[in-house]
């Protein structure tokens, strides 16, 4: 189901399903074209790994990825074995995600570190040398390995891709890991600026290797845009109004306007004065022919990877079929 400049489309199971849906949904996905199958890992709903796995082992050739693991909450030699057994056992479809981590869920957990930034690098640095077959001694802030060497390391070492958001932590991306993922609401504005802190340090040594880039992206399958925009307004409001996307929608220039909106009767006021071109920008709605236009905007800035992610309230086991309709006309 790759779109015409050769982009993965995949397709994300909610945390919202229970995992006994997965077998199923994995199977249907698969059945109905998409590349890739998405898992999380969303503290206190399932296990990212065992559901990566059960997935894996229901389907036969569909790509699954993980996205994403909190770099902190486990030793990195662990998350190194776990990664290895199955590229081992699925070699070439596992692709492995990391990030920070929600903040207060990391602290709820007692796993915040003393520098997030420092954290992740130290953890993606020996995951990498410990899945490349080497014998890995490290004294770091977070992490303190001796002498640790993986008696399995995978014969094909999966791409690590960081989640994450911000500049710096895009530039640690960029010269850390093999690929980035953005998350929803990720416009093409935010892409193109996130793709430029990625690159901003990327060693000399490596510039010229493909760094895969997913985009994670909240998708409506209506039969017009009028009725996708109604679906998805409360929901980009509540998501202006919280403040959690000032980072994304700043690429936009939209950032001034929207504290105004904010500032002035908050998410009602959102949800009421936002153009609907905001709208199309951070989401994938409507008819065929707007998703087709949506995901050649992200295509264009060389996105490998669309993960289409049904909204909350409309989190069911039908979306792959209302999805891959939509894709197919």
């Amino acid at each position: 189901m790759k779109n015409a400049k050769n982009c993965n489309l995949g397709i994300m199971f909610r945390r919202e399903h229970a995992p006994e849906a997965l077998p199923d949904f994995a199977r249907r996905a698969e059945k109905a074209g998409f590349d890739e199958l998405w898992v999380v890992e969303d503290c206190l709903y399932a296990s990212g790994i065992a559901s990566a796995a059960t997935a894996l082992a229901c389907t036969d050739s569909m790509k699954v990825g993980l996205g994403i693991m909190p770099a902190v909450v486990r030793n990195p030699a662990f998350s190194a074995m776990e990664i290895a057994t199955l590229a081992r056992l699925h070699p070439g479809r596992f692709l492995p995600g990391f990030g920070h981590g929600l903040a207060n869920w990391m602290r709820q957990v007692g796993a915040f570190p003393k520098s997030q930034l420092n954290a992740l690098e130290e953890v993606i640095v020996t995951i990498r040398a410990l899945l490349a077959g080497e014998q890995v001694s490290f004294d770091g802030q977070h992490v303190q390995l001796d002498q640790t060497k993986l008696v399995h390391p995978p014969d094909h070492i999966p791409p690590i891709s960081l989640g994450v958001i911000g500049p710096k932590s895009l530039a640690l991306s960029g010269r850390v890991a093999d690929g980035t993922i953005l998350s929803e609401y990720s416009a093409p504005a935010y892409v193109s600026w996130a793709r430029d802190h990625i690159a901003s340090e990327k060693p000399d040594q490596v510039q010229d290797r493909e760094h895969r880039l997913t985009v994670f992206a909240f998708a409506c399958a209506e039969s017009t845009t009028a009725a996708a925009h109604q679906k998805l307004r409360p929901m980009v409001a509540a998501a202006m109004a919280s403040g959690d996307i000032d980072t994304r929608i700043a690429a936009m220039g939209i950032l001034p306007q929207v504290r105004e909106y904010r500032e002035s009767g908050g998410q009602e006021r959102l949800k009421a004065a936002m153009p609907d071109a905001w709208i199309d920008q951070l989401t994938i709605a409507g008819a065929p022919e707007n998703w087709k236009a949506a995901i050649d905007r992200l295509v264009e800035l060389g996105v490998h990877s669309i993960v289409l992610t049904p909204p909350p309230y409309d989190a069911d086991l039908d979306e792959i079929d209302r999805f891959a309709r939509h894709l197919y006309c």
